[in-house]
């Protein structure tokens, strides 16, 4: 039986052991995400692809992820289905659609229509997540979101360590991938024996284009709205392409290892996982405008250098990725905290919704944009990183001009 919060503790105990095990069933769950990325080198050379082809994979992964979400909203099916069940059935189809691609894909046609269901498996994880967690945290709620999206980080991380031990070893890139998808089951079957709801199970909320409009008309809205989509330009074309620009920059420079630049790119992805429980600690506290700012502004200005570093010393490129690592991803759990404090009541669900599918809709421009730019070169790479920054500049704007706004002050208890 779970024990009573008190005053002075509002969360009740347990809290943290079922934190931890959410956290790294998110962790194991999600590492298929990037399973293409990581191998993009070996597929091209055996399936002699295109310029587009490769990043339609990562594309494929984040459309499936934004259908999946707006159909579990949209059918409730995450408010009448157990949410620890629903964790490990988003887990193990996220598995076999990564297992598929591994197995009966014999070119990026047959490969995208299961990294599709990759996608839509995973819908059922991390949202879920955060609404398992929600039942057991109040005042330590934006740690505990933090924790989870840095879970998220590091097991999107997990495929470069893989491939990394998978060379050393000897293994093929399907061995490579069928390995993430033992470990997503690993993750699912986790929460599923140890996961258990707590005593503040959220409002059952589901999407309604009409209701989600109704927050929208609030300027707040629209402005966190908008700094979340500008971090979302860089975000995820940061981590579908800096690998690819770490290799090769270190080849460029001489110093061609690609067990070594796995390796690297696992710390700079995983780097992020520090950098969301950090911001998560750190928002209720500085305010989440001042914490999203400072992490844009590092994110971005960290794009710019990245751009001008392509062929460097090896050990100056991963000490700046490191630092782009660090905060590209830390400021992420604050626009929805900050959507779900500013929305009207009884809108917050919908809205965050259209805001998630809207955000890894978005994310398919810089994707392929980057992949149209074809960057082989210091100057392609200087432009692809750059225009990246764009988002972050954006954001910036839009949570500064949050920030000047009286309704700022509903956020973080008044801590803007």
């Amino acid at each position: 039986m779970i024990a009573a919060a008190t005053a002075e503790d509002p969360d009740p105990p347990g809290r943290w052991p079922q934190l931890a095990i959410v956290a790294i069933g998110v962790l194991l769950a999600f590492a298929p995400w990037f399973s293409a990325s990581a191998v993009a080198p070996l597929l091209a050379a055996e399936w002699q692809t295109t310029r587009l082809d490769l990043p339609l994979l990562t594309v494929a992964v984040q459309l499936g992820f934004a259908a999946g979400a707006l159909i579990l909203a949209g059918t409730g099916a995450a408010d009448v289905l157990p949410g620890r069940g629903l964790f490990a059935l988003g887990a193990v189809v996220a598995a076999v659609g990564n297992l598929g691609f591994a197995m009966a894909a014999d070119g990026p046609t047959v490969a995208i229509a299961w990294r599709f269901a990759t996608g839509f498996g995973l819908a059922a994880v991390y949202p879920i997540a955060l609404k398992m967690l929600a039942s057991w945290f109040r005042r330590s709620r934006g740690l505990a979101i933090g924790v989870v999206i840095g879970a998220l980080t590091v097991g999107s991380a997990l495929p470069h360590l893989l491939r990394a031990l998978g060379q050393s070893a000897g293994a093929n890139w399907h061995v490579t991938v069928a390995a993430a998808s033992a470990v997503a089951i690993g993750g699912g079957v986790l929460v599923a024996v140890a996961a258990r709801p707590g005593p503040f199970e959220p409002t059952p909320s589901r999407f309604s284009v009409t209701v989600a409009g109704r927050a929208f008309r609030e300027p707040s809205v629209r402005l966190a709205n908008l700094g979340y989509l500008g971090h979302m330009w860089e975000l995820y074309a940061m981590w579908t392409w800096l690998p690819l620009f770490i290799a090769a920059s270190f080849a460029a420079s001489g110093a061609a290892d690609p067990g070594r630049a796995s390796l690297v790119s696992f710390a700079v992805v995983s780097a992020g996982g520090l950098g969301c429980v950090l911001a998560g600690a750190l928002a209720d506290r500085l305010g989440r405008t001042t914490l999203t700012i400072a992490a844009m502004a590092g994110s971005g200005g960290s794009a710019i250098a990245m751009g001008a570093l392509f062929g460097a010393d090896p050990s100056i490129v991963t000490l700046v990725s490191l630092g782009w690592g660090l905060t590209v991803v830390a400021d992420s759990a604050q626009f929805s905290a900050a959507v779900s404090e500013l929305a009207p009541t009884g809108t917050a669900g919908s809205a965050l919704s259209l805001q998630l599918a809207a955000g890894f809709v978005l994310t398919t421009i810089t994707i392929v944009g980057i992949g149209l730019l074809d960057p082989t070169d210091r100057e392609t790479w200087r432009l692809a990183f750059w225009l990246l920054a764009l988002g972050p500049a954006v954001g910036i704007v839009a949570m500064w001009r949050l920030r000047e706004r009286p309704e700022a002050a509903k956020m973080a208890s008044g801590h803007r």
